[in-house]
């Protein structure tokens, strides 16, 4: 740590030695680890205690990180170029005659300021270039310019316990001192400096050097996750020198006595947070895998793939038969839509042998554990029937909820669905959700909740009741309490940005926003697009993930369509998504019936009080009262 300062994790208290002229460190979470003054005291700089400048090539640092035991030289070559530059200084004057000294001068100061000028110069051609080529207009997007220009605010890390660090986050917050490369800098070698957490967007967080106080002219967006970020001390444990960024070296002559009173009683990143960071990132599938997953063209039935690579746990996954490995689909390692080799034969669903008698020597099957496991259920008393009535996300229209029919009933709890009115004669657009799916609801539902309920194609009785539709079809509903009543406390909130699969083409990770939440159940926007591109999808789908979760993993992020892309939306944006769309689990279906929101007759239906946009969390007591 900057000399004088050790880390305890065990100390919570806050002895800041601020002076009243200046601003006192707010209290932050006291999980973090606190840095605290060890009771010396070091000046700065040159022949000062506390910093030291090299004697070879000038650069300044803490003293205690320099080598040799008069820290005069800041690297093991600096110390042996300063010893044979003395070397020559002695024989040449020996050969003029010179008596040689005990401190023999270095031959040449010329070549350090040679040096340091070729840097200077390096720097002003870099800056130049940079100029150049920001006046050509490229393509891009950045969070951080997203989110400063239009006062976004984004979903926690702690709301994907998916994502990498999801669970151990921890209190990382506003406040939080890290020590990150100093790029107001001259010197040619990397530095650092202390910089505090000004916002926290998602792993994104906006930094502010120490010193600059309210000055946010160099505050710059960074990764937290990101490897050039590190806890206060880290500096000194690794000799890496500390230095002031240039624009503010000359506002403080006693820089460690401001450290001192900044950093006491604050709080800094935990010394294992880039060890938890890696181990986070660890995914156990593997390339050549071989799992059971949807088949996107006929979705009733399973299909042998075997995963071809691995990103953030994200899963390409190669059909069997593909010979050119082009038949492909992507899904997250925790999607309900893959599952281990003999899964659609022990539940009794639909399955495509593969034409491949023999799996290929490389191949494995992925072990059952890896998957993720659905809550058991006991179907022994009353249980969900075939012909039962319920509302359903439409999965190949996931902006649309769907009067739906339970078409057959599988065990261990799995239920094949079909959408009334837009079915297949041979059912191959049935699909497979489990009895505890967040995707499927009670009878009622939509209109409780004010979400418009898309009912059967080419049904001309509108506005759409449950009650006239039972009668006609003869057909019962599904009993409420059979279905999932778990709502998460996910600290979702309407308005929060973050980064959304796209489940029409499950190979795009898209800039998205939060637009409604009814209880568990999230309303996905993605920007850019039109409302029609909408996605219903549970707050703990493994599909969603934090702001900076693309860098993070080295992901493609799709950014906002540009607004020229918006203005002409209505013709060409809608053919281009249609082709996306399609791509996925076969054909997508016609779009939904527009219809208006009317509420169906109290005398016939007792409801429970829904809830509103703006409640993220809380109890699920949304559902109808059914009557005896």
């Amino acid at each position: 740590m900057f000399d004088g300062y050790d880390s305890c994790s065990e100390d919570t208290s806050s002895s800041s030695s601020s002076d009243e002229s200046e601003e006192e460190v707010a209290p932050l979470p006291s999980s973090l680890p606190i840095i605290k003054n060890n009771g010396q005291v070091y000046t700065y700089p040159d022949g000062k205690s506390g910093m030291a400048t090299c004697e070879m090539c000038g650069m300044v640092g803490v003293r205690d990180a320099f080598y040799s035991k008069t820290k005069r030289f800041c690297s093991v070559s600096c110390s042996r170029s300063y010893s044979s530059n003395s070397k020559k200084a002695s024989i040449l004057a020996r050969l003029q005659g010179k008596p040689p000294t005990k401190k023999a001068k270095v031959l040449q100061k010329q070549p350090l300021v040679a040096k340091l000028a070729a840097y200077a110069q390096y720097q002003a051609t870099l800056q130049n270039q940079a100029k150049t080529k920001a006046a050509v207009p490229v393509e891009g997007f950045s969070w951080g310019n997203y989110i400063n220009s239009n006062s976004f605010t984004a979903a926690p890390v702690t709301c994907f316990k998916h994502a990498p660090m999801g669970t151990c986050w921890g209190d990382i917050s506003e406040g939080v001192r890290v020590e990150v490369p100093n790029t107001d800098c001259s010197l040619p070698t990397k530095v650092f400096w202390i910089a505090g957490i000004v916002k926290l967007a998602g792993y994104n967080a906006l930094l502010r050097y120490e010193g600059f106080e309210n000055d946010s002219s160099l505050d710059f967006w960074c990764n937290v996750c990101g490897s050039d970020i590190h806890p206060v001390g880290w500096c000194a444990t690794s000799g890496k020198p500390l230095v002031p960024p240039r624009t503010i070296q000359h506002k403080y002559t006693n820089w460690k006595a401001f450290l001192v009173k900044r950093l006491t009683g604050a709080k800094t990143l935990p010394p294992d947070f880039s060890q938890k960071v890696s181990e986070s990132m660890q995914y156990p599938f593997k390339t050549s895998m071989r799992v059971e997953v949807v088949d996107k063209t006929h979705l009733c039935r399973t299909r042998v793939a075997v995963v071809e690579s691995v990103i953030g746990g994200r899963l390409r996954l190669v059909y069997e038969e593909s010979e050119d490995k082009t038949d492909d689909f992507w899904c997250h390692m925790y999607s309900p839509l893959i599952h281990h080799i003999g899964w659609s034969r022990s539940i009794g669903h639909r399955f495509k042998r593969s034409d491949i008698t023999k799996k290929q020597d490389e191949h494995f099957d992925a072990p059952p554990h890896l998957f993720m496991k659905v809550k058991e259920v006991d179907a022994a008393g009353e249980w969900f029937k075939e012909g039962m009535k319920l509302e359903a996300i439409d999965p190949l229209n996931l902006s649309a909820i769907c009067v739906a029919t339970i078409r057959k009933v599988l065990a261990d709890g799995y239920l094949m669905i079909g959408i009334d009115g837009s079915e297949a004669a041979d059912g191959s657009d049935w699909f497979c959700y489990h009895a505890t799916s967040p995707s499927i609801f009670p009878v009622g539902f939509c209109e409780i909740n004010m979400i418009e309920l898309t009912p059967p194609r080419g049904y001309a009785k509108l506005p759409f009741k449950w009650f006239d539709y039972l009668r006609e079809t003869d057909s019962i509903a599904a009993p409420v309490k059979l279905f999932n009543k778990e709502v998460p406390n996910h600290g979702f909130h309407v308005g929060m940005k973050l980064e959304a699969v796209d489940l029409m083409e499950p190979r795009l990770v898209c800039v998205a926003t939060v637009t409604r939440i009814i209880h568990r159940l999230l309303r996905i926007h993605f920007d850019g697009w039109e409302d029609e591109y909408d996605q219903w999808v549970d707050c703990e789908s493994p599909d969603l993930y934090p702001v900076g979760w693309c860098q993070l993993t080295g992901y493609q992020l799709q950014p906002p369509a540009p607004q020229s892309s918006r203005d002409s939306q209505s013709s060409s944006s809608k053919q281009k998504k249609k082709a996306k769309s399609q791509q996925y689990k076969g054909h997508k279906k016609i779009t939904s019936l527009q219809l208006k929101e009317e509420l169906l007759d109290g005398e016939e239906y007792s409801f429970l009080q829904g809830a509103s946009d703006q409640e993220s969390n809380g109890s699920a007591s949304y559902y109808i009262k059914q009557e005896p």
